[in-house]
């Protein structure tokens, strides 16, 4: 396993879109390892995409705190309801913007193994599913956020 340089303020390669994966074997276990140390080697890190480290494929990591989930070509098949926080990212450091998202989803992706799973998630973990979806498809939060009268940076 390695550590992966996380791209900051790179927002021509952010909005590029990532390629689906259609090999599966070592190479993607071990890319899959290397995003997983680097989400965990930051601090109040909840997800890394792909495009976050250089590479335009729809793989996303996500723990908020219950264990990780790996992400493989996901699609967003339901969502429900709304929120509206504060959001941050890992490729814009100290910049915290709110944005409204689905208070629910439910994602279809594959695993390692190329077999359909399904997750579903209320609140932060729905938030965290729909920022790093986005990333795969050159969508950074930056491009969403809600513009609210004297909203500076924190």
């Amino acid at each position: 396993m390695a550590l992966r340089n996380i791209l900051t303020n790179d927002i021509n390669f952010l909005h590029k879109k990532s390629k689906d994966i259609t090999d599966f074997g070592d190479k993607l276990n071990e890319f899959l390892d290397d995003m997983v140390q680097t989400l965990h080697s930051r601090k109040d890190a909840v997800g890394l995409a792909a495009p976050q480290v250089g590479v335009l494929r729809r793989v996303a990591v996500i723990d908020v705190g219950d264990g990780v989930v790996e992400l493989i070509n996901p699609v967003i098949v339901n969502s429900v309801g709304e929120q509206i926080s504060k959001e941050g990212c890992l490729s814009f450091p100290n910049i915290y913007k709110t944005v409204k998202r689905p208070n629910f989803v439910k994602v279809r992706s594959l695993n390692r193994a190329a077999e359909e799973v399904f997750f579903e998630g209320s609140g932060l973990f729905a938030r965290a599913l729909c920022h790093e979806i986005d990333h795969l498809s050159g969508i950074v939060f930056l491009d969403i956020a809600e513009v609210e009268e004297g909203e500076d940076d924190v």
